[in-house]
């Protein structure tokens, strides 16, 4: 009611439905207006917010939409990937330093040691992929649920206006040209266009070989052939200053994309699991 101050009691904020289009997924998500009006009332813009337990990241979105400064710390390599996503997807702009994940492939060898599914999905994020077989708020992945898929890049590529799929499998161990194959048979069996193969430990000959066999793919909107299947190493995606991507089309959706909005300022920090 106009006039009335805002109680403590607030119904007029509803929980995330399942057709919401801010819901990403994640079980523990928050209204991002319910994050917008606490940090709105309880500080001022250019402030610090600190979210010790930053999840989807729903908390540092809302902090960075209204001109807050922002702390986000999460155990998982799994929230920190999401978290990274969505802050791309909501502020193409943005800008934020992650402390606690690694910068070398000795550092990146070191996170596969300690836990493969902290490597796999900490993999997933240098190729801007969405994680899949993750159980959420744990540092163990769900195994056999994920049918050899770590994770998905998703794009537009026609007038259908339906996503089509880049499958991507992470590698922290050893690899043969039988992981190739059986790529090649996973995407044939989920319909997908590409296979993107992400390994720590360099490709043999075979290996490269095998990708080759799996021709390319023609995008109809670009009229451009991409290779069907690619294998990316760590020490090329972390290679300085022109690290490798993955050739696809260019791609202006993700898999549960976050909405875009217009920050007011942007001045943000982001960190990892050593903190």
């Amino acid at each position: 009611m106009q006039g009335v101050p805002l109680q403590d009691d607030w119904d007029d904020i509803k929980p995330i439905g399942a057709q919401a289009k801010e819901r990403l997924g994640y079980p523990t998500q928050k209204p991002l207006a319910l994050l917008e009006r606490i940090i709105q009332a309880s500080s001022n813009p250019g402030d610090i917010v600190l979210d010790p337990f930053c999840g989807c990241g729903t908390t540092v979105c809302a902090a960075e939409k209204l001109g807050r400064r922002w702390v986000g710390i999460d155990v998982t390599h799994l929230s920190i990937t999401l978290q990274k996503i969505r802050l791309k997807d909501m502020f193409p702009a943005v800008k934020y330093e992650v402390i606690g994940e690694p910068k070398d492939l000795a550092s990146a060898r070191q996170l596969a040691l300690d836990g493969r599914y902290q490597f796999q999905w900490w993999a997933l994020s240098l190729i801007n992929a969405q994680p899949l077989g993750g159980e959420i708020g744990s540092k163990q992945g769900k195994k056999g649920s994920d049918k050899g898929i770590d994770g998905v890049i998703s794009f537009l590529d026609d007038t259908t206006g339906k996503p089509k799929q880049a499958l991507v499998q992470v590698k922290s161990g050893h690899v043969k040209s039988g992981d190739i194959r059986d790529l090649v048979g996973t995407i044939t069996r989920e319909g997908a266009e590409l296979g993107i193969f992400v390994t720590l430990e360099s490709p043999s000959k075979d290996m490269i070989i095998e990708a080759n066999k799996a021709g390319y793919y023609h995008s109809p909107r670009w009229n451009k052939d991409y290779p069907r299947l690619q294998i990316l190493t760590i020490e090329d995606l972390l290679r300085k200053p022109n690290p490798a991507e993955v050739k696809m089309p260019p791609t202006d959706i993700t898999f549960k994309k976050a909405q875009r909005v217009k920050p007011q300022v942007v001045q943000t920090e982001l960190f990892g699991d050593e903190t």
